[in-house]
């Protein structure tokens, strides 16, 4: 059974940092497209990044410049850095991945990804 723990949330000041990670059980990242979604208080989830199988990302505009997602496949965890962070990245952050290529899906549609973890909370104050 696929499972996805996410963990690092917390409460930082605007400016500051903070990585995510995302640990998997029941397959291995190798062959999933990943991604980092978030959903701020009375919006909908958003896409932020994304992750293929070949290490090739993408980046919401919002955030590019300022997050990076990385995956370790021998230890079958997904990473978000957050720098720079400002307080419209308060959200919920959840992993999520599928069984296809990144390149072939509408990434950041949340819809196409089969598994999701339970969420960290951000906060960022000003």
């Amino acid at each position: 059974q696929v499972q996805l723990v996410e963990s690092g949330g917390g409460s930082v000041q605007a400016g500051g940092s903070l990585r995510l990670s995302c640990a998997a059980s029941g397959y291995t990242y190798s062959s999933y497209c990943m991604g980092w979604f978030r959903q701020a208080p009375g919006k909908e989830r958003e896409g932020v990044a994304t992750i293929d199988s070949d290490g090739s990302t993408s980046y919401a505009d919002s955030v590019k410049g300022r997050f990076t997602i990385s995956k370790d496949n021998a230890k079958n965890t997904l990473y978000l850095q957050m720098n720079s962070l400002k307080p419209e990245d308060t959200a919920v952050y959840y992993c999520a991945a599928v069984q296809e290529l990144c390149a072939t899906i509408s990434r950041f549609d949340e819809n196409v990804y089969s598994f999701w973890g339970q969420g960290t909370q951000v906060i960022v104050s000003s």
